[in-house]
């Protein structure tokens, strides 16, 4: 789940988000931890097995801030698919401010950009290529309402556009 990282830390996400922080400042116990415990060329199996162990350690002492709310919004977006309208379809008891709220602390963004990840994330899980956007129109079966909006989508998550990111 998208929340783990605020849940265990105890740090609010959108203050990391867009942003290049050193772990140590953020989490610097985690930071010591992988700098005490890990080298180059180390075996996988012991790296596996060190933060399995540093992990279950962390989540033991963790207190969660479960909001049913909040994971029911979430569920309803991943059910989704992204495609959904964040205003009327996020019905959880919870004013759209509010659930903004939680999404930023907890995510680091609004159900908006969550969604639009989420939708983003299952086209490419189909694989596309550039030509089967284009015949296909697969855009539209993942809830882009034209090829525009959606190459517009695609270049603000890649940074390219889907012809240049899948070969013409």
């Amino acid at each position: 789940m998208p929340t783990m990282f605020p849940q265990l830390f105890k740090v609010n996400a959108s203050e990391l988000s867009n942003h290049f922080k050193n772990l140590s400042s953020v989490v610097p116990h985690t930071a010591k931890f992988i700098a005490d415990n890990f080298s180059i060329g180390q075996d996988i199996n012991e790296i596996k097995l060190l933060l399995d162990n540093y992990f279950t350690e962390v989540i033991s002492k963790t207190k969660f801030d479960y909001d049913n709310r909040l994971y029911e919004a979430i569920n309803i977006i991943l059910k989704n698919f992204g495609v959904l309208n964040v205003e009327t379809d996020l019905n959880t008891g919870i004013s759209p401010r509010q659930l903004r709220r939680l999404f930023e602390f907890y995510i680091g963004d609004s159900p908006k950009t969550f969604s639009q990840v989420v939708r983003f994330q299952n086209i490419l899980r189909a694989k596309p290529s550039s030509q089967s956007l284009r015949q296909n129109k697969l855009f539209f079966d993942v809830g882009y309402y034209d090829h525009a909006h959606f190459v517009k989508e695609f270049k603000n998550f890649c940074g390219v556009t889907p012809s240049k990111a899948f070969g013409r």
